[in-house]
């Protein structure tokens, strides 16, 4: 197979944000790929190498993230959402399919729902259910507190056992740390080739809104039902594309209860796929398995 070429761009939008993505040219079909939280588009990088040449493939780095600028704190999945649409209206991206992992799947959700027509498919890659994710206190113990869901930013700021933890080790620049965790959470059946690992845990540390991230994913809510939260915004019927939801069996970050809460938000309107000994990053886990679904219903 011939060397992929990727190029790292940089463009300034409206609201004074500049988002830096990456571009993998060629091809006549368009995806766009949004990434989660500790991540950036640099997570995507086996995925772009492998996917089939007849796609070009855009993969931005949200705000706060990678080597995007984060001059205004985001408080909401829609604030990410907004930015990722001045993004293709400034770029000029068209008739793409979106594949959001993680809390990028709550944004690739908020942007298909406000901007019906941009987008031809979407694909939810182990995502932030329809409702949410909850965000629960820190026991006296140091464990999640389910009885306890935290309401306000600051409360979820304060968290030692989650928010102030993974600060703590980005200000302290702690790799040991961010790698364990991985590897208790994400990484427990393959780990990336040494390198990327490594390449992966820099990348991290370039993030700069994980309470704010936290909050947003608390507070979202694009269901018919409350959340234990808030009510929700009902925007999931305005999602009429083609959808297919994928969560990996093993996968200990997405349980099984909030991959069912989308399906049956969506009321018949997406598939879901269940990926065969795969944890929360199908990437690292079964690359072939994960390329083989998704490019398989981007041809239908």
């Amino acid at each position: 197979m011939e060397t992929t070429v990727v190029e790292i761009k940089k463009i300034d939008l409206p609201n004074g944000e500049t988002i830096a993505y990456r571009e993998r040219a060629g091809g006549v079909k368009n995806v766009l790929l949004i990434h989660g939280n500790m991540t950036s588009s640099k997570h995507w990088d086996l995925l772009i190498d492998e996917m089939n040449p007849e796609y070009k493939i855009v993969a931005l780095d949200l705000r706060g993230f990678g080597e995007s600028s984060y001059h205004k704190p985001i408080m909401s999945i829609k604030d990410f959402s907004d930015d990722v649409k001045r993004f293709v209206d400034e770029i000029g991206l068209k008739d793409f399919s979106v594949i959001g992992w993680s809390t990028g799947g709550a944004v690739g959700m908020q942007f298909v729902a406000d901007n019906p027509g941009l987008c031809d498919k979407l694909v939810l890659l182990a995502s932030a259910s329809t409702r949410g994710y909850p965000f629960f206190g820190t026991s006296p113990e140091g464990l999640p507190d389910v009885n306890n869901r935290l309401v306000t930013y600051e409360d979820v700021k304060a968290d030692p056992g989650k928010t102030i933890a993974v600060q703590t080790a980005y200000d302290q620049e702690n790799r040991g740390f961010l790698k364990a965790m991985w590897n208790m959470l994400i990484y427990t059946h393959r780990q990336p080739v040494e390198s990327h690992y490594d390449e992966y845990v820099d990348d991290m540390l370039t993030q700069r809104n994980l309470a704010e991230v936290y909050y947003s994913l608390n507070t979202f809510n694009i269901s018919a039902v409350n959340n234990g939260l808030k009510e929700g915004t009902d925007q999931v019927k305005d999602i009429r594309i083609p959808v297919l939801v994928l969560r990996g069996d093993r996968d200990l970050v997405v349980t099984e209860r909030m991959t069912a809460e989308i399906v049956e938000d969506f009321e018949g309107r997406a598939r879901f796929v269940e990926l065969k000994d795969c944890g929360h990053s199908p990437l690292v886990d079964d690359l072939e398995q994960l390329q083989k679904e998704i490019e398989g219903f981007l041809a239908e």
